[in-house]
């Protein structure tokens, strides 16, 4: 089984060590590498998915949105959300999928985060979406550079909310980051965190983010990038090999 990760930068990325300890562990020779492309080279490496020459892959920043268009079908979650984040092979065609919609609802659960907080969504592209998608039922508010764009991500999804200025905090609310603020140790703005209940952070690197840092330091509820990662990687792996993922080997290698 012959499987990738499509993105740029993908050099920080943990996805292969964890897809190759969880083909190993279920027994499925494979690989899994990382490839760093441009928008036409997503294009080709989703061509291959359509051939057979790959049976998969995952997309990750700043591709998932082109990944919807170049694939041949789409699941519902990634038609509500515009974004694929996971390609499998299926009957001649390239499949593209949203695990991220699952993985959102997972790392809530596990990381005790409120279910009727108020929620800030940061971002406006494919893992935003995906947020907006998969909290759909909450009190949502979206915060974008572009207000235009946080706009119609809303329009898009079909999600009820409300757009703030970039910068602008809610009271009680928990903060979802879905951009790659704090990969290579940005900061949000203050006022984004201050009153925040808890924290969704989808950036992850070789150190811990300054917002996760600030959030759990204040003893609040907290689900990190590396968290997402797991649970939409478990996701995707159960999709290209129709069995269970395994989970503590993928933790392991995490």
């Amino acid at each position: 089984m012959n499987l990738v990760l499509l993105g740029d930068p993908v050099e920080h990325s943990r996805s292969p060590a964890i897809h190759v300890a969880a083909l190993a562990a279920a027994g499925i020779e494979g690989s899994y590498q990382a490839r760093k492309v441009d928008r036409s080279g997503l294009v080709t490496a989703v061509a291959e998915v359509r051939y057979g020459r790959l049976d998969g892959g995952n997309v990750t920043m700043p591709h998932k949105e082109a990944a919807f268009d170049a694939v041949d079908r789409v699941s519902e979650m990634a038609l509500r959300t515009g974004a694929v984040n996971t390609l499998v092979h299926r009957e001649g065609m390239a499949f593209g999928d949203n695990t991220d919609v699952a993985g959102i609802l997972t790392i809530w659960r596990d990381a005790g985060l409120s279910m009727t907080a108020p929620v800030l969504v940061l971002g406006s592209g494919g893992a935003a979406a995906a947020a907006l998608v998969a909290l759909a039922d909450r009190h949502l508010h979206i915060a974008a550079r572009s207000p235009d764009a946080a706009g119609a991500l809303l329009e898009r999804t079909r999600v009820d909310g409300e757009v703030l200025e970039w910068g602008t905090g809610v009271d009680g609310a928990i903060v979802v980051n879905a951009t790659p603020i704090g990969m290579e140790a940005e900061v949000l703005p203050d006022a984004m965190l201050a009153n925040a209940s808890g924290l969704v952070d989808f950036p992850y690197g070789e150190l811990q983010t300054p917002a996760v840092g600030e959030v759990a330091g204040r003893g609040l509820p907290v689900a990190d990038g590396r968290d997402m990662l797991l649970a939409q990687a478990s996701a995707s792996f159960e999709l290209w090999t129709g069995v269970a993922a395994p989970i503590d080997a993928m933790r392991a290698a995490l």
